[in-house]
């Protein structure tokens, strides 16, 4: 049976284009724009309470940060702090949430960004949103900004935190990565990584190993600035030649049951569209050898994005005809696929996290993930539980029909016993 059409969970004014959800708490932060084009769109980082109401998920709108002139296309999330990439720079961000004085008092934020609005109907319940079904105020404080790419059309195309939150990576149109000390914002690393853009970064739990995907057919695997390893996907798969697939995303992911261990996982899409379009492909690496481990196709569409459960248990994917899929990471089977779930290109894919807040939104299903696009839309995609049988269940059939088969030999063969 096909999946139900995806839930809307919230639509913007503007186009979107990144999505994050705070490890700890019940709220997913969304961001995009009009950039500085003269159109009336508006540029802006929206702040959404999600909860269980009538056992659906839902989000509502707290707050509305003003970007001014900035669309926010990148964005990475370290607690309470936000990097966001802003045309050619990084801006940093800190957030923090209030309970509101008294009932009147929502809405009252000396910053000058609009405040936060009032579900409609329900009181909140049990959700860890705001006391007596009030809305939490959420005030945010710029840090500081700096440029992260200097080509001649500057754009930050991807930016990651480490870990432990202490480095911060950035990548952009002139091909250089920069790692920088946080929150200090001092540049440690600066160097020429790829001929082109860089796609997307991935960085080892220990900040060792960066690896980044770039737009000249290369994923490299780095430590500082010297050459690890280049990721070479299809060299055990005959007729695919060297340069008719790029690497479009890169992601570290942990392996489920297996305490230390990680996976690094990348989305290789053709470099030039055909009429009859080819394949695109889901690679799975060791992540300490970066061996290549499982490479399967995922559809002729072309992937946009990618995200990985907390657990590793399941990859997100997004397309650029509107369409979101999950896979399974240790086949990388597809589970759940939606075709053009959104209008347009979908910007970027999210699950919802695996900590206790995040499985209280879960309500019961195994996985939900959030995706936006550019059609202004944030949809929710959820995957039911697998139903299994419990090991003593599947015991106790195996003992039933072993004597159900004794039984039924003993009546057509009288004294087989």
């Amino acid at each position: 049976m096909a999946p139900r059409r995806p839930a809307e969970l919230y639509r913007a004014p503007f186009p979107l284009y990144t999505v994050r959800l705070h490890p700890r708490r019940p709220l997913a932060i969304t961001a995009g724009g009009g950039g500085a084009a003269k159109t009336g769109i508006r540029n802006g980082v929206h702040f959404l309470q999600l909860e269980q109401i009538g056992g659906q998920l839902s989000a509502s709108l707290l707050h509305c940060h003003d970007t001014e002139t900035r669309a926010t296309m990148t964005m990475a999330l370290a607690g309470d702090v936000i990097a966001a990439g802003q045309d050619n720079s990084c801006h940093i961000l800190r957030f923090s949430l209030q309970e509101p004085e008294a009932p009147g008092a929502a809405g009252k934020d000396g910053s000058g960004d609009k405040g936060p609005r009032r579900r409609r109907g329900g009181s909140g319940g049990g959700a860890q949103g705001g006391a007596q079904g009030r809305a939490r105020e959420v005030r945010v404080e710029s840090l500081q900004r700096v440029r992260t790419d200097f080509s001649p059309d500057a754009l930050q195309k991807a930016v990651r935190f480490s870990a432990d939150g202490a480095l911060l990576a950035t990548g952009g149109a002139d091909g250089f990565l920069r790692l920088w000390e946080f929150p200090s914002m001092k540049k440690t690393l600066e160097f020429r990584a790829h001929d082109g853009e860089i796609e997307d970064i991935a960085l080892g739990p220990d900040n060792k190993q960066v690896v980044t995907a770039g737009r000249d057919f290369q994923c490299c695997v780095w430590q500082q600035d010297q050459l690890v390893t280049g990721l070479r996907w299809h060299e055990n798969l005959p007729g695919i030649p060297d340069k008719a697939y790029r690497y479009q995303a890169c992601r570290f992911g942990a392996v489920e049951g297996s305490a230390g261990a990680l996976r690094l996982y990348t989305v290789q899409v053709p470099h030039k569209r055909e009429r009859r379009p080819p394949p695109c492909y889901l690679t799975k690496w060791d992540g300490k050898s970066f061996l290549p481990l499982l490479t399967r196709p995922c559809g002729s569409e072309v992937v946009s994005c990618l995200s990985i459960s907390d657990s590793g248990t399941f990859l997100g994917l997004g397309t650029v005809t509107g369409s979101v899929a999950i896979h399974i990471a240790f086949s990388l089977q597809r589970l759940y696929y939606v075709k053009e779930a959104h209008g347009i290109v979908v910007t970027d894919v999210a699950f919802v996290p695996e900590s206790r807040p995040g499985r209280e939104l879960l309500g019961g299903h195994e996985a939900a993930l959030l995706s936006v696009a550019v059609d202004s839309r944030c949809k929710l995609h959820l995957l039911p539980s697998r139903r299994s049988l419990p090991v003593w269940l599947l015991l106790l059939l195996c003992a039933g029909l072993i004597v159900a088969t004794i039984l039924l030999l003993q009546l057509a063969f009288p004294g087989f016993l």
